[in-house]
């Protein structure tokens, strides 16, 4: 009970005004996607919102529908707003999921939705992994096609996938997930529109498996919708502060952590000062107002 006071007490502040130090320094593409968990014994989902290598949202939604995810994205908008109320991303990436992709679109007009190339892979190596030659053969070009340099050799790839999967792949429910994924030709291929910008949902999945340990250690979320997001923000910020794997600290040891690397600096050499300096205004990074 102790240390969860004390994670809640971390989780006042604001989490993009205590990670980002100024407008200038806000990530252009942000990767979005939810986990499912409990809160008093009640399934909840949670919202997560990634960029610049930090943690930018963490929010709960009772539902994962279009309104209370837009609810519980909004809170990670509302954050960066504060910082440039003019904000908005070049990029979300995000998973399939309806209601997701709508909810972005709706916080941030004009933004462009990244579709997640490793969700449609794992839908079909999650059918096809027992196949094993055949599966390797057929996971290759998949991801050969991912990694092709320009937008029109990889919508190639793909046409040449979907020709060859009736004649290659006897099982049908492996052969539905290939064409399905190869529908989505133009939608992955808006990514090659806008150079850096994650294709997989792979900054946001560290995160929450990160995340996953932390709630199995606390058998999930109790108390209030408040205060376990207190918590959950407490959590964040020590994920945006703490330092890296030792590999990563020993080639960069001026820039430790991932708060350090997207701001370019830190205030004090030792993470948990720097979090706390950092968080000393409760992460509200507002201009004052005029007297």
């Amino acid at each position: 009970m102790y240390w969860h006071r004390l994670g809640r007490t971390l989780g006042r502040s604001g989490l993009v005004g205590a990670t980002v130090k100024g407008p200038e320094r806000l990530p252009g593409h942000l990767v979005a996607d939810e986990k499912h968990t409990t809160l008093a014994g009640e399934e909840v989902y949670l919202a997560a919102t990634a960029g610049g290598g930090c943690c930018l949202g963490l929010a709960l939604a009772e539902k994962a529908d279009q309104d209370e995810l837009t609810r519980a994205y909004g809170v990670s908008r509302d954050g960066v707003r504060d910082l440039d109320p003019e904000y908005r991303p070049r990029t979300v990436n995000t998973d399939g999921w309806a209601a997701t992709q709508a909810a972005w679109r709706a916080l941030f007009q004009g933004a462009t939705i990244i579709l997640c190339f490793l969700h449609a892979s794992l839908e079909i190596r999650e059918r096809a992994k027992h196949l094993k030659e055949t599966f390797d053969a057929l996971r290759g070009r998949v991801w050969g096609a991912y990694h092709a340099p320009d937008a029109r050799t990889f919508s190639q790839r793909l046409r040449r996938l979907r020709e060859g999967a009736p004649k290659h792949i006897d099982k049908p429910i492996v052969r539905e997930k290939v064409l399905s994924l190869c529908e989505e030709r133009e939608a992955f291929a808006l990514a090659y529109a806008h150079p850096g910008c994650p294709r997989t949902s792979n900054p946001v999945d560290r995160l929450l498996r990160r995340l996953d340990c932390h709630l199995s250690c606390t058998q999930q979320l109790h108390g209030k919708s408040a205060a376990a997001e207190q918590g959950l923000r407490g959590w964040a910020l020590i994920h945006n502060f703490a330092p890296m794997c030792p590999w990563t600290v020993r080639e960069t040891p001026e820039l430790r952590s991932p708060a350090e690397r997207l701001n370019g600096k830190r205030y004090h050499p030792d993470w948990l000062q720097n979090l706390l300096i950092s968080a000393s205004l409760g992460g509200d990074r507002r201009a004052p107002r005029n007297p």
